[in-house]
């Protein structure tokens, strides 16, 4: 084990797939539409294909998020066209704090990552995932933010424990 001054991070910052307007249910249970289940595979197989897989999930707790994990989980292990086989499983930890969190107390989550682990997957909502992505990287973030299902991959230049805002350029999205 090392202690991960000397390694190669990357962050993959996902919004959750698209979900059910707003109901009779609580705002916490909606479910993933359709679109939104294949969309989440879709997602998964593209992080295969690029070979961005985590070794490290946090995911909100709400449905829609646990549901988006759990499509780009299988998205990840499909045939080689649809994306390859993930390898290993990576730790997965729902986060319940995630849900509504404002940037800095997203960043506050990835600070606390163990320094070693080399691939982060954070799942979560706007603003706050959109946010923490325009705060890592002001000048290359979209000025729209992150649109269901979509994903950012930035390369913090610092250890998990100092990431700080404009340390992690992004370099490719989905």
């Amino acid at each position: 084990m090392t202690d991960g001054r000397n390694q190669q991070r990357t962050l993959v910052l996902l919004r959750h797939a698209a979900a059910e307007q707003p109901g009779d249910i609580p705002d916490a249970e909606r479910p993933l539409t359709a679109r939104g289940q294949a969309d989440a595979a879709a997602a998964g197989a593209w992080l295969a294909r690029h070979a961005l897989l985590p070794d490290l999930v946090l995911c909100s707790t709400t449905r829609r998020t646990r549901q988006t994990w759990h499509g780009v989980a299988l998205g990840m292990t499909g045939s080689p066209p649809e994306g390859g086989p993930a390898g290993s499983a990576p730790v997965v930890r729902y986060e319940a704090a995630v849900y509504q969190a404002q940037p800095h107390e997203l960043l506050e989550l990835l600070r606390r990552v163990a320094p070693d682990t080399a691939t982060v997957l954070l799942v979560a909502h706007n603003p706050g995932i959109s946010l923490l992505s325009g705060l890592l990287d002001p000048q290359r973030a979209d000025p729209d933010g992150l649109p269901t299902t979509g994903l950012v991959v930035h390369r913090p230049i610092t250890p998990w424990a100092a990431l700080a805002p404009a340390a992690a350029p992004i370099t490719a999205r989905h």
